[in-house]
This record gives structure tokens, C-alpha cells and sequence, in this order.
């Protein structure tokens, strides 16, 4: 259907003969490929201080792990984007505690409002979860020099910016290493994927040693270890939950981290192509434009903001017209109907995103693109445009 989609998932030969060699191990179950993964993945991050990583079945239940172990409950509250995807807030809410929604720095600057966090915390706010937008970082130097006198926690939500890096002092540390807990996801869409799937990363051990025993019911041994003789039963010494991944996923896993340094560098070389052909159009606004690389960069979307005086599904409908997918990142949380009415969503005081939600359009962005296909979006958005204010404006 689509001459240019919004991501496009090419597999390779090495992620067929990684999968194949699991099934053919005979061991499905969270075992010793999750491990290999684990361990691969922290020390992707920082080969020098590798965090502790746990794989599990999604970002999500991550996200959630990740509060659990916090002891998170009803009567706290947990600041988050109000411009993120719903699995943000969700998380907090499956906790019992009330989602305290916070605006974004700007329409240059779509991550968190360090200043609207400081504004809304109050004496139950237990944590901040700041999101990565689009692979760009978060204040996190900022962040945490609100939080951590405060004794408020952060949990990284890095669901799009696996290896990248914010400068903290004078160096940079990767993202998801820098809060008490990194979320991390690897959804189909995502800068490498296990199709479902996700990692939480934590450098205290005593958190650790909570995830741990959280991810798979608090049992004290799992099944390969009474499968390997090295236990005969276990004990439950905390209410866990099923949140495993399984040898599939962690084996796909390791054959795409493998590539993840390069398809992060082929993103950045494609929104690098955009920003010069956008160039062109001096009313289409490109968020984070004014900052510099911290290290690492992991590009995951390429948003930008329409004139205010058109209609974004004319300018959709037009695009799709031309065989080009696009999509919205986000609808703002307030705005779905279960968070809008539940009296455990605080939504006041939202006005950058209010004003900007109307105006983002994602356009496509993945490691294959190549010149003609920015060039194609980049006349096509043009075009769009065009023919919605001929056709009468922003609704």
C-alpha cells in the first residue's frame, strides 16, 4: 500500500539462523541466551561499569517492574509526560498511584518541562519518569538535581533511545543509566526489536535483587536452575508477576544489538538529510534543531510541527494520497477518554503541549531510507501543505 511506510523491519539472515539455533537448542524459556543478552546489553551501554539489565516480555510491564520495585503504591504520585505514549502513565497506574502529568520544554524542545516537574511536585510525589522523545534526552542533569534531594526516584523511559547518551557533568552516560531504573523497548517499530520485548537496567543492587525476584513471581530459583540440578524446589518471598522474556526474543535480541551501533548512525545520517531539505520550508518547525550531539545519538522519530493556519488530517489524507505513511507521536495522555475522566490523572496546567499536540506529524524514518525517499516525503509534505490552505486552514 505504502510507496514510502512510516518504519520498514528488515530482517536479517543473522536474526533468521539466531532464532533457528534457539528452537533448535530445545530450551524456549528464559535461559542461558537471556543471560548472554542481558549482559550484552549492559555493557553496550557502558563497557566500562556495566549496569545490571533484565530482560522482559515488554516495555511496559518494564515500566512497571520498574515502579513495583520502587514500592510505588496508592496515596503516591508519579510525574510524566503528558506528551508520551500511553504505556507511560499506564504503568504508574497499575500501581494504584495518581499520574501527575507535566508539559513539555517547548515546540523546539518536546521532552520534559524540568521547571512544570518542579512546579508539581508535592510532598506524596515518590517519582519522576521522564521520556527520551524521539531518542532525543531528556534535562537529565537538571532532573536530577530537583529529585534526588528530594529523595524522589527517576526511572528512565528510553523506549527510543537504546545507546544514545546525555551529558552529565562533563561526560556523557547512556540514557537508562543515569536514573535509579531504565525502561527500555523492543517493539517491532523500535531501533532494534525483538518483536515484543523490553530491558530494565538499574545500577544499585539492591534494586536489583528486587527486579530480579519481581520478574518471575518472587521464586527464589528459576525452572533452569532445577532443570541444571542446581536447585530441587524454591520458596516465593515477594508478589512477583510473569514478566520473562523468552530465548526467541533474547536470541533475536542479540543478533540485532549487534547491528544497533550502525542502524543508529544510518538514522542519524537520514534526520541530518531532512533538516536540509526541510531547510526550504521556513514554516514547518523541526524540534530539538538548536541542540548539540551528547555522544551517542539514537534517532527513533523525525516529528515535526505544521503551520498552525492548516488542517493536519487534510495534510495526512494527502500524504497518504501520495503513498506516504505518517502517524502522530503522541496524542496527548488527557486527551484519551479512560485518562481525561479517572480521578487518578492530574491534568492541569498543560499549555505548550495543548498548543502543539494539533500541529506534530511524524514522518518516516528508518536505517534503509536513502536520499530520493526524504526527497520524495519532503515534496510530498510540501505539496500537502499547499493544497491545505487552499482547501481553508486549520480546522
Amino acid at each position: 500500500m505504502w510507496k514510502i511506510s512510516l518504519c520498514d523491519l528488515r530482517l536479517h539472515a543473522d536474526d533468521h539462523a539466531a532464532v533457528a539455533a534457539a528452537l533448535e537448542s530445545n530450551w524456549l524459556t528464559m535461559g542461558p541466551r537471556t543471560a548472554q543478552f542481558e549482559q550484552a546489553f549492559a555493557a553496550a551501554l557502558d563497557p566500562v561499569a556495566p549496569p545490571f539489565a533484565f530482560a522482559v516480555a515488554n516495555c511496559t510491564v518494564g515500566l512497571h517492574m520498574a515502579l513495583a520495585a520502587l514500592d510505588v503504591g496508592p496515596g503516591d504520585e508519579v510525574i510524566v509526560p503528558a506528551l508520551t505514549f500511553v504505556a507511560t502513565a499506564n504503568a504508574a497506574l497499575y500501581t494504584g498511584a495518581t499520574v501527575v502529568l507535566a508539559d513539555c520544554a517547548g515546540a523546539g524542545e518536546l521532552t520534559l518541562d524540568i521547571d512544570d516537574v518542579e512546579r508539581k511536585i508535592t510532598p506524596r510525589t515518590r517519582a519522576v519518569v521522564p521520556v527520551h522523545y524521539a531518542g532525543q534526552p531528556c534535562a537529565m542533569e537538571r532532573l536530577i538535581a530537583i529529585c534526588r534531594p528530594r529523595g524522589i526516584a527517576i526511572v528512565e523511559d528510553v523506549a527510543h533511545a537504546p545507546l544514545a547518551d546525555a551529558l552529565v557533568g562533563d561526560r556523557p552516560q547512556a540514557l537508562g543509566t543515569i536514573g535509579d531504573l531504565g525502561c527500555f523497548s523492543f517493539f517491532s517499530n523500535k531501533n532494534m526489536t525483538t518483536g515484543e520485548g523490553g530491558m530494565v537496567t538499574t545500577r544499585d543492587p539492591r534494586l536489583a535483587d528486587r527486579l530480579r525476584l519481581l520478574r518471575s513471581h518472587g521464586m527464589t530459583t528459576l525452572t533452569l536452575d532445577r532443570h541444571r540440578g542446581h536447585a530441587h524446589s524454591y520458596d516465593v518471598v515477594d508478589l512477583g508477576f510473569n514478566y520473562r522474556i523468552d530465548e526467541l526474543r533474547a536470541a533475536l535480541g542479540m543478533s540485532q544489538l549487534e547491528r544497533l551501533p550502525e542502524a543508529n548512525r544510518r538514522r542519524a545520517a537520514v534526520v541530518a538529510d531532512y533538516i536540509d531539505r526541510i531547510a526550504a520550508h521556513g514554516d514547518i518547525v523541526v524540534p530539538f534543531l538548536a541542540r548539540l550531539p551528547e555522544g551517542r545519538t539514537a534517532p527513533h522519530l523525525f516529528v515535526v510541527l505544521l503551520p498552525g493556519d492548516v488542517d493536519r488530517g487534510a495534510v495526512q489524507n494527502a500524504m497518504k494520497v501520495a503513498g506516504i505513511q505518517t502517524s502522530i507521536h503522541y496524542p496527548p495522555i488527557h486527551t484519551f477518554s479512560y485518562h481525561r475522566d479517572s480521578d487518578r490523572v492530574r491534568k492541569d496546567g498543560l499549555p505548550v503541549v495543548d498548543a502543539i499536540a494539533p500541529r506534530l506529524l511524524t514522518l518516516p524514518l528508518y536505517p534503509a531510507m536513502g536520499e530520493a525517499e526524504t526527497a520524495a516525503v519532503v515534496a510530498a509534505l510540501g505539496h500537502a501543505i499547499g493544497d491545505a490552505r487552499r482547501a481553508g486552514g486549520a480546522p
